[in-house]
């Protein structure tokens, strides 16, 4: 199995094939620190590949899901007086913490984020990555990065207009830089679920997770891939490329396995992938 030790990530596996990870800097409202960029990374790229992990929970521990980037550790790397040889460096520094939140979407298993308390800047940008997003009703959120003097460059702005679809909201959120409550949240789509408190949000996402993780693993997957394949796709390069993914993992055995457990009301067992 997997070392799953990280500085600021704790991983626990609640039930078979779930894997629950918490963003865990509790004293620091799990701000996003260097380690945690790095942390963040490393977990989801080995959740990815582990065969014992079906769906992912992820939370954020103590008081809240992240107050979003820890200002105190940020350090551009700049070359003074020289403009163009700074921004060759800061190029690739952005698009580590980009790639960071991205292995998010990149993990083939389904991920269900379940969040409490402010939700503010990089939590926004972690939660878009996520496939679905429960929240309590002491949730808030924002996109907070126009208030300390930058265009979000992490994900929000690329994935937030396709989560929800009004862009007159998106855009009035990324220009304002204003809290919106979790009520507002769900009007508009951003989450799909709301519970009364942190421990029952938590509770929910890891019963999706468990649920999801009681399917064929090559569906599901498969269902995550294709879906993000098509939403940056048009209709038909979507069905085309699903034709091709179909013409090989229509031969898989948990086909008939699940159409005979359905038939029967039975629970399958599925190999791992």
């Amino acid at each position: 199995m997997p070392e799953y030790n990280f500085e600021t990530v704790k991983v626990s596996f609640p039930v078979p094939f779930v894997a629950h990870v918490e963003l865990n800097r509790p004293k620091k409202l799990n701000a996003i620190n260097n380690s945690m960029w790095a942390d963040i990374r490393s977990v989801f790229d080995t959740l990815r590949d582990d065969e014992n992990v079906r769906a992912v929970g992820l939370s954020g521990s103590g008081r809240c899901f992240t107050a979003g980037l820890d200002l105190m550790s940020l350090g551009l790397p700049i070359v003074e007086d020289d403009p163009s040889r700074t921004s060759f460096k800061i190029r690739p520094f952005v698009k580590s913490l980009q790639d960071s939140l991205s292995a998010i979407e990149l993990c083939h298993k389904p991920v269900i984020a379940a969040i409490h308390g402010p939700c503010i800047g990089g939590g926004i940008d972690i939660t878009t990555a996520c496939d679905i997003r429960y929240a309590s009703k002491d949730a808030y959120f924002s996109v907070k990065e126009v208030d300390i003097g930058l265009a979000a460059d992490v994900g929000t702005l690329q994935r937030l207009p396709k989560v929800v679809g009004n862009i007159s909201w998106v855009r009035e959120l990324c220009f304002t830089g204003r809290n919106f409550d979790a009520n507002e949240a769900l009007e508009y789509g951003f989450i799909s679920k709301l519970f009364p408190d942190p421990a029952k949000v938590l509770s929910e996402a890891l019963a999706t997770a468990a649920f999801i993780a009681e399917k064929s693993p090559v569906a599901a997957q498969g269902t995550k891939h294709i879906l993000n394949f098509s939403r940056d796709h048009t209709v038909q390069e979507g069905l085309d490329y699903t034709a091709l993914w179909n013409s090989v993992m229509l031969t898989s055995p948990d086909l008939p396995t699940a159409a005979a457990a359905s038939m029967q009301k039975s629970k399958p067992t599925f190999a791992k992938l």
